[in-house]
């Protein structure tokens, strides 16, 4: 009965559940099922990638026993770092941003990572921002020698989302029509994709990109408050055939949505989850009755409190 035990909470992550939605639902009567990535153990669908490349470069010595880690992020993918490396025993430097939601920062801290904090304008995503935190992650790993995973550009990620989409399959017994996912590195769309329509090669896929920075459609770099996407350029891993369709969402609906899912439907996630399920119910018009539309919820909302409780502040429908 021991044996059955996880030997580490690296064992916890993946295999995670699938909800469909039951009052947020398409006119149409197509079904939106949400894969609820926030059953992994930091709360977050990057736990996957985060353990695919620190266990590819210590598979391949890139990574020595012990050895140091260097990332820029976010977020999310640092806080999923802190966790492997610290289970893994490898120092961990993030370089990030006061952009950031202060829960994510406090929780890498909290597993051990040491912090660089770029200043943001205004707390802002911009394409400036993420270039510097790149850039000063660079730096880190040439005067140190860490091994920097580098997630806009590493590809060992993509077995992580591949494995992903086995799972999606195998719960919807097949029947998936398409899926939906906002786009940060653009690993989990790539990744996922691909296993999916190696399964079937008429799953629809819709990228999702924030109305104020749309630059995967053709449109100008802007500023946006849709955590973990949105880079302000096309990023490495993305490719312009992956999506059958790119969808703009704004940081207002992606906020709004994700203010209804807590409310409506008692799951409490973040605003790129938002975006994900407006594009959903926006796809879902266009597709028959029965049609199964998957997309992640990206995150806890957990991650996100101080920035729900102003919106919260500011809610008088809450007021008694």
């Amino acid at each position: 009965m021991m044996s059955s035990l996880p030997r580490s909470i690296l064992d916890r992550i993946g295999k995670t559940a699938l909800l469909p939605l039951r009052n947020i639902v398409p006119a149409g009567g197509a079904r939106i099922l949400l894969k609820l990535e926030s059953d992994n153990p930091t709360g977050s669908m990057k736990d996957r990638m985060a353990l695919a490349m620190i266990e590819a470069a210590e598979a391949d010595g890139r990574l020595k026993p012990g050895g140091a880690v260097v990332e820029y992020t976010g977020g999310s993918t640092g806080v999923s770092l802190a966790l492997v490396c610290a289970v893994k025993n490898h120092p961990l430097h993030i370089v990030t941003s006061d952009a950031f939601a202060q829960e994510k920062l406090d929780h890498m801290r909290l597993l051990g990572a040491g912090l660089q904090i770029i200043r943001s304008d205004g707390g802002r995503m911009t394409e400036k921002l993420t270039r510097d935190m790149i850039a000063a992650a660079g730096v880190v790993a040439a005067e140190t020698g860490a091994f920097w995973t580098d997630q806009m550009k590493n590809r060992d990620q993509l077995a992580a989302y591949h494995r992903m989409a086995d799972e999606i399959w195998t719960q919807t017994d097949g029947e998936v029509a398409a899926f939906v996912q906002s786009v940060g590195t653009a690993a989990s769309l790539r990744g996922i994709g691909e296993g999916l329509r190696r399964r079937h090669d008429g799953i629809r896929l819709v990228a999702v990109e924030p109305e104020e920075s749309p630059v995967l459609s053709g449109g100008a770099p802007g500023a946006h408050k849709i955590d973990g996407v949105g880079a302000g350029f096309v990023v490495p891993l993305w490719q312009s055939g992956i999506a059958d369709v790119i969808e703009r969402v704004s940081t207002a609906e992606a906020r709004a949505m994700a203010m209804r899912l807590a409310r409506e439907e008692g799951l409490f996630a973040g605003t790129s989850t938002g975006a994900n399920v407006v594009a959903a119910l926006r796809l879902a018009a266009t597709l028959e009755p029965g049609a199964v539309i998957v997309t992640p919820m990206c995150d806890t909302g957990m991650k996100y409190l101080k920035a729900y409780g102003a919106a919260l502040a500011a809610d008088k429908r809450r007021t008694f």
